[in-house]
């Protein structure tokens, strides 16, 4: 057996209880713990005396004392102890880490590393990390790797063991071509692996993880490339352009496009003209019109006598897309379908007839419409709403009942910023709407405390008084440990002693799809005041008459969600309001302020992936999606340059079968994709 595939309990040292403990992280094998990459490393060469530190990123050595943990409000802990190495003592403080008070057994020599700073009136070393200095032996000066603590696995057990597996390092294979490797002067990936769990230096690990993030890069932009090659040899229906019919339509609309929105259209619009199929993306940020350009399209490709197709993830929103579209395209004399589950068959049959026999020129619908009995006549053009939602699978279903591939344009409210599309979708073309309809107002963003509710329920109840509705999104279904209010208990704690009077409403995922849609016709026909509801409303959900919203536990948001949900309001001319209630009423974070500043999506975007990385984009399970754990994807430097090296290795007739674990991951990525 090759020692890479080895079970970890083959490993010298690793007796059952920790295997247990490793499997339950997911590490079963030897190569599985040799590619467990530490999540950061702590600096303790450059360890100082306490007498000497000074504000800043510290690395002390010492014992503690006076150790206590208390509760100092809802859902909020505060461990405090005192570090001293004879030199002089310093206050050092956890937030939310209980476990702390346990770990720091008096007298036991440790290891911090955190941040030095004035907290609360007095300098204190705030929620550092700590090590006993017996498991890390330190001795001359060391970089020491921290491990991800999953399952609560300890880097103390995943250091030790790897001691034993540094040789079965050096037997990873390559994954780069050994002409990219030599054209960019990177080290091998063995020595880049062992560097990062064994760093001798500052410099050395920085190579290592130029070496791994570009590896992880590259393969992106192998997969984009290969993506726009295919796309480029696929034929699709010529869709020609009438300038007449295309004035006709935007002169009949009862709103004035914005020129983001014409923009967005023209740019469509030429892409049906050539031979080979759009493939685009529509990234609209919250409220800027999708559905119009969509609509503008398909008018264009039902004049020159093609059919439209046009996906959303759920049967409201799909139900509301219909609704607007059949108001902006029926009246020139097109057939506009709503094919979705809930449908009887007595409704059904005559409408998949239609579709078939090409007398519905535009057909919209969630998964009913890529089911095997629903054909088209001529399918020209395909809209995929919020695509990042449906399976690879599901999307080739529906392109594959065109004739020719059909033209794709796949819309998103997700705004992505630039490094993204350069890599995740470099091989879409993007049209970008960023400006919104000039009659709305910027949404009013406050943030507040959690123990300041009272002003923000008065100014609640001014807007249900007008006639207008109200979103409160919770974090959680189900109470847990942590004291955040369920969405069941928010429900009914308004219910009965706050909004008593008022007709209140729940929403989240564990309800049925039927209980689902029924609660949200209510609230969008205006038969409830108040939904209380997870996140399950995040997108797509358009009620022009909600004009407020609170976001509870808001702090346990990323900025591209909490932007999302903000989007819930502000869908019409009206004034509207977001409140944004952290989880404590310690200082608000970086991220809720930024939101509480500006309303533009795709600033808010681009901050967002400085804050916590690519996770936004693909909605769940997001940063996952991505498998990155080294490469920055802001780093604009690093993707022009594994996006050159790419271009270069496929011109020179680079072939990915020789590379194995290349290929996989080259793969997966094109997988991700729309069309592949």
């Amino acid at each position: 057996m090759n020692l890479l595939d080895a079970p970890l309990s083959h490993i010298k040292g690793v007796g059952p209880k920790s295997a247990e403990q490793l499997s339950a992280a997911g590490l079963r094998t030897v190569r599985d713990l040799i590619l467990f990459l530490p999540r950061k490393h702590e600096d303790f060469s450059s360890v100082q005396p306490i007498a000497h530190i000074k504000p800043g990123n510290v690395s002390v050595r010492g014992s503690f004392s006076d150790i206590s943990t208390k509760r100092v409000r809802r859902g909020m802990s505060v461990t405090q102890a005192v570090l001293s190495d004879g030199s002089a003592k310093v206050p050092v403080v956890w937030f939310n880490q209980s476990y702390r008070a346990a770990q720091l057994e008096s007298g036991k020599d440790f290891l911090v590393s955190g941040e030095f700073g004035l907290q609360r009136q007095r300098y204190q070393i705030v929620n550092p990390s700590v090590e006993l200095a017996k498991d890390i032996a330190v001795s001359g000066g060391r970089i020491v790797p921290v491990y991800p603590a999953i399952k609560g696995l300890k880097s103390q057990l995943v250091r030790k063991i790897l001691i034993e597996l540094r040789p079965a390092i050096m037997g990873l294979a390559e994954t780069l071509p050994d002409a990219v490797i030599a054209r960019e002067g990177l080290m091998s990936r063995a020595d880049a692996i062992l560097a990062m769990h064994f760093p001798e230096s500052n410099e050395q690990l920085e190579r290592a993880r130029d070496r791994l993030g570009f590896e992880e890069v590259f393969a992106l932009m192998v997969a984009s490339l290969l993506n726009r090659q295919d796309n480029a040899s696929l034929e699709s229906h010529t869709i020609t352009f009438n300038p007449h019919e295309a004035k006709a339509f935007v002169a009949a609309l009862p709103f004035s496009l914005t020129d983001a929105q014409r923009i967005a259209a023209w740019e469509s619009i030429q892409s049906l003209e050539k031979g080979e199929p759009m493939n685009r993306m529509l990234q609209g940020d919250v409220g800027s019109g999708k559905t119009v350009v969509a609509g503008l399209v398909a008018y264009i490709a039902a004049k020159a006598g093609f059919q439209t197709a046009i996906m959303a993830p759920t049967e409201l929103l799909a139900t509301q897309h219909a609704m607007t579209l059949s108001r902006l395209l029926e009246p020139f004399g097109l057939h506009v379908g709503l094919l979705i589950g809930s449908l009887s068959t007595k409704q059904r049959k005559p409408l998949v007839e239609a579709v078939a026999n090409g007398q519905c020129d535009i057909v919209i619908g969630t998964h009913a419409l890529f089911q095997d009995k629903v054909s088209f006549h001529k399918l020209g053009f395909v809209v995929i709403d919020e695509q990042h939602r449906f399976g690879v699978e599901q999307r080739q279903k529906l392109l594959a009942k065109g004739h020719k591939m059909p033209h794709l344009l796949a819309m998103t409210a997700t705004p992505i910023p630039r490094s993204l599309q350069l890599t995740v979708y470099g091989e879409l073309d993007i049209s970008i709407l960023n400006q919104k309809p000039v009659a709305r107002k910027d949404i009013e963003t406050h943030i507040i405390s959690p123990n300041s509710r009272d002003a923000m329920y008065d100014a609640i109840e001014v807007q249900l008084a007008m006639g207008r509705q109200a979103y409160v999104i919770c974090p959680r279904i189900e109470a847990g440990d942590d004291e955040q209010a369920s969405v069941e208990e928010e429900q009914k704690r308004l219910q009965r002693s706050v909004f008593k009077h008022r007709r209140i409403g729940l929403l989240h995922g564990k309800l049925s799809a039927e209980a689902k849609d029924d609660v949200m016709r209510r609230f969008a026909s205006g038969d409830l005041d108040i939904l209380v509801s997870t996140t399950v409303v995040e997108v797509g959900v358009d009620v022009p008459n909600a004009t407020a919203i609170i976001i509870e536990g808001a702090d346990r948001f990323g900025l591209a969600q909490l932007h999302q949900l903000r989007g819930r309001v502000g869908r019409s001319e009206l004034q509207s309001y977001c409140y944004l209630v952290p989880s404590t009423s310690l200082k608000p974070s970086e991220r809720l302020r930024e939101l509480e500043r500006s309303n533009d999506g795709f600033y808010l975007a681009e901050r967002d992936l400085e804050i916590r990385g690519p996770g936004e984009i693909y909605g769940r399970a997001q940063s996952g999606a991505l498998n990155l754990a080294i490469a920055n994807i802001a780093d604009t430097k690093l993707l022009k340059r594994a996006q050159t090296a790419a271009a270069h290795w496929l011109d020179s007739g680079g072939d990915l079968l020789q590379y194995e674990q290349l290929k996989i991951e080259v793969d997966r990525y094109r997988r991700l994709t729309t069309l592949n």
